[in-house]
């Protein structure tokens, strides 16, 4: 595989047309749900996408990925984040965080930003996090969703559309669409228990999940889920070089507790008018050390040294209600209203405000960071409508619809300690200064045409405009076509546009984390001190996509998918603009900030999201499922799917001072931290009562650019400590016994040889406590974890 280029392959491929859609309808997602997902294979119908009732996955215009709620549970993971990364290849997250990044849980599809994929349950538009990425790497400044807010025992099936699709359902929808379909069933449900742990000794994880359907009366159903999650922190911190021992934990997993719920229901108000609503709920507590100070640090008041720890407590709602129907006029309807919110509040415990100390003599040790919420209510009114008229012989699919959306964006000083004075150990609470309240609102319409310009060649033409009230207009489209050549052959393809308008966090966001030597920041790109570092306001991000590619389905037992795609992105918004030393402590300054004085000049930076280049992404997405009936001895499913990725840079842009925006460190997590192939093959065997589930995981090699520690280069923002992480192979096996019909256990194993990624040159370890690199997208750094779950359904 090591050999396989995506610039190669795309090159075979020459673009062929566009696709596009109106939003998922509700009354569709209803039919769909109730079909058998267990299956996956090509003859599921889909939502995502297309707007046609009935439309079969293998008769997609659009690559799609069809996941159900048994390969979820297949996988053994208690994360629905990564369940998906061991079923599909073109997911993929980083590895790990250890400050406010660590404690969301997000996606990103084909090597893009978190931000440039949407996620719906439903079909509808789901709120993104309130909680900012501020660990250094390739997705700082993304507020994605947390798709782990979503409770696992809830999932009917997951519909992941790896196609860019904003004219579908808004600018967004850069990378892709993962729609999230929630259970529909009226009667019966399934209780599971997890437990498990790493081979390490820690992480010890437990998850319990349950969900039952229930009548409404003769002309309604109702389905509810309950999903709980408590998972101890891991620790992969080394020997800290200053004492010889273990005492600092910050390089691990947080400790989580979660708890979530949802409620889906519909109910036939007329008989020709159908009522629904989605409900969900999440609480989450989670925390993480932060890097251990010494004892001369403040031995008054912890003369053995301290550890800060940071903590966030989320509540996470949406309720989306709505009603449909097929009698308007002879078109189909559907109304709906959606509203979403996230709120967190972080803290600070087992810290100092050192300078206060030395004013006063007393500090606090407990310190409130900040609070911040989003809210999103979107409301849509659909119609469609097949018509067949005397001079087309095939029918035309006509959609509209219509939508307004409102988004806030809210963030909250923390307490006077917190960012006085140079503020508390580790991370710094937001001063008032950088408080605030901010929103839009962003009006859209769109239309969709479809239909056959011959008995095997269909074309699907859409298009949408919004109207954002921060930054204008925006106008995209989307055309694809699919030509069939036989019943087992067909090729297809896709050009669409579209125009990403910076999310209100990216806009207003501030952070910064204090570490025992120096600091590091993000600073709002509209602030005075972002200003006085060149930044200029942000631009909306400008793309195209192109796909095209084939289906073979030769045997009826063998699907076969293959799909190139490039994705030229204008504009692109990432973390830039870096400065060190006096220019930092400047821009520090003119947004009202101090510095602990314990710090060294040279470990200052600071940075701020900025349109920083012109990226282009090519890539192919292979997929492949071989079915064998053994007869006596069981079937056996084989499958495999293979990722190849690749992104470069096509140019950078420079700062009002004329510096570039992008350092080499920079420019590697765009083009080199993520594997530039990922293979997943195995299958699953299953005979009388027994399965046995086993996949094996291959990550291309990365190399990226790391901050040197030590030595006279030590913090610099230009001169980096080159890291090559070589290919590494995971082993995933699940062996599961029915014991009676709706009792099944299951004994597994996520990276079953316990596998860990190449260690860091020493120079960029930071006192030699940093074992793996923190910032790439490759493995895990936590090694093999094993568990058992029992299953009960009734």
């Amino acid at each position: 595989m090591t050999h396989l280029n995506a610039r190669t392959i795309f090159g075979t491929f020459t673009a062929l047309t566009l696709s596009m859609t109106t939003g998922v309808r509700a009354e569709q997602i209803h039919v769909t749900a109730k079909q058998d997902y267990d299956a996956h294979d090509s003859e599921n119908v889909i939502v995502t996408g297309t707007r046609e009732n009935g439309k079969k996955a293998r008769e997609s215009l659009n690559p799609i990925d069809i996941i159900s709620s048994k390969e979820l549970l297949q996988t053994g993971q208690t994360n629905l984040r990564d369940a998906l990364m061991q079923i599909l290849p073109s997911v993929n997250r980083q590895t790990q965080g250890t400050t406010v990044g660590a404690l969301t849980d997000s996606i990103n599809l084909r090597g893009l930003s978190p931000n440039q994929t949407l996620i719906l349950i439903n079909g509808k538009r789901r709120h993104t996090t309130t909680n900012i990425q501020t660990d250094a790497g390739p997705f700082r400044g993304s507020t994605p969703v947390d798709i782990d807010l979503i409770p696992l025992s809830m999932i009917d099936h997951i519909e992941v559309l790896r196609d860019g699709a904003s004219a579908q359902y808004g600018s967004d929808a850069v990378a892709g669409v993962v729609n999230i379909i929630l259970k529909t069933s009226d009667h019966g449900g399934l209780v599971s228990n997890e437990a498990g742990a790493y081979a390490a000794g820690d992480g010890f994880t437990n998850s319990f999940n349950i969900d039952h359907g229930f009548k409404l009366g003769s002309r309604g159903w109702l389905h509810a889920g309950l999903s709980y999650l408590h998972r101890d922190r891991t620790n992969r911190t080394a020997a800290d070089s200053r004492t010889g021992t273990t005492n600092s934990r910050w390089i691990g997993d947080p400790s989580t507790d979660r708890i979530s719920a949802a409620i889906n229901a519909a109910y036939q108000i007329t008989d020709g008018i159908e009522g629904y609503g989605t409900l969900t709920y999440a609480h989450r507590t989670a925390s993480t050390y932060q890097i251990y100070r010494l004892p001369s640090t403040l031995p008054s008041l912890y003369p053995d040294g301290f550890s800060p720890t940071l903590g966030i407590t989320e509540n996470d709602y949406a309720a989306s209600l709505g009603l449909r129907g097929h009698n308007l006029a002879g078109w189909e309807w559907d109304l709906s209203s959606t509203y979403g919110g996230d709120r967190t509040n972080i803290g600070m415990t087992n810290s100092a405000n050192i300078n206060i100390y030395k004013l006063t003599g007393a500090t606090n040790s407990d310190f409130h960071l900040s609070d911040s919420a989003s809210q999103q209510l979107t409301n849509n009114f659909d119609v469609k409508r097949a018509f067949k008229p005397s001079f087309w012989q095939f029918p035309i699919n006509v959609a509209l619809g219509a939508e307004q959306r409102y988004e806030t964006y809210s963030i909250g000083s923390g307490s006077y300690e917190s960012y006085a004075y140079g503020g508390s150990q580790a991370v710094v609470g937001v001063q008032p200064e950088s408080a605030g309240t901010h929103s839009r609102v962003v009006y859209g319409v769109y239309g969709d045409v479809s239909t056959r310009l011959l008995p095997k060649w269909q074309i699907d033409l859409a298009g949408r405009f919004e109207h954002y009230t921060d930054f204008g207009n925006t106008e995209t489209g989307k055309i694809s076509t699919r030509y069939d050549f036989t019943k087992w052959f067909g090729l297809r393809g896709t050009i669409n546009n579209s125009i990403r308008a910076p999310s209100l966090a990216e806009e207003y966001h501030t952070s910064a984390t204090v570490t025992t030597t120096g600091a590091t920041g993000q600073l709002p790109p509209n602030s005075p001190g972002a200003h006085l570092l060149g930044a200029t306001p942000l631009k909306p991000e400008r793309s195209i996509n192109y796909t095209v590619g084939f289906v073979l389905h030769p045997r009826h037992n063998l699907e076969v998918a293959v799909d190139a795609y490039q994705i030229d992105i204008r504009d692109r918004i990432l973390d830039g603009g870096t400065y060190s030393g006096a220019q930092a402590i400047a821009a520090y300054a003119a947004n009202g900030r101090t510095l602990p004085s314990n710090i060294q000049l040279s470990g200052v930076s600071a940075s701020y999201l900025t349109n920083g280049a012109s990226t282009r992404t090519r890539g192919v997405d292979i997929t492949g499922k071989y079915k064998i009936n053994l007869e006596q001895n069981g079937d056996l499913v084989l499958d495999a799917a293979l990722n190849l990725n690749e992104t470069n840079i096509k140019s950078i842009g420079t700062n009002a001072l004329g510096k570039s925006l992008l350092n080499a460190q920079q420019i590697a997590y765009l083009t080199t931290a993520s594997p530039k192939n990922i293979l997943i093959f195995g299958g699953t065997w299953t005979v009388k009562r027994w399965s046995v589930d086993v996949h094996e995981m291959r990550y291309g090699h990365i190399f990226d650019q790391m901050t040197i520690q030590q030595g006279a280069n030590a913090y610099s923002s230009s001169i980096f400590q080159p890291y090559n992480q070589h290919a590494r192979f995971l082993t995933n096996i699940a062996v599961s016994y029915r014991a009676t019909d709706r009792l099944t256990v299951t004994v597994g194993a996520n990276n079953l040889f316990n596998t860990y990624p190449n260690k860091v040159p020493y120079a960029a370890s930071y006192y030699g406590q940093v074992k793996y690199d923190r910032y790439s997208q490759q493995i895990g750094i936590n090694g093999g974890f094993y568990y058992a779950n029992i299953a009960y359904r009734f």
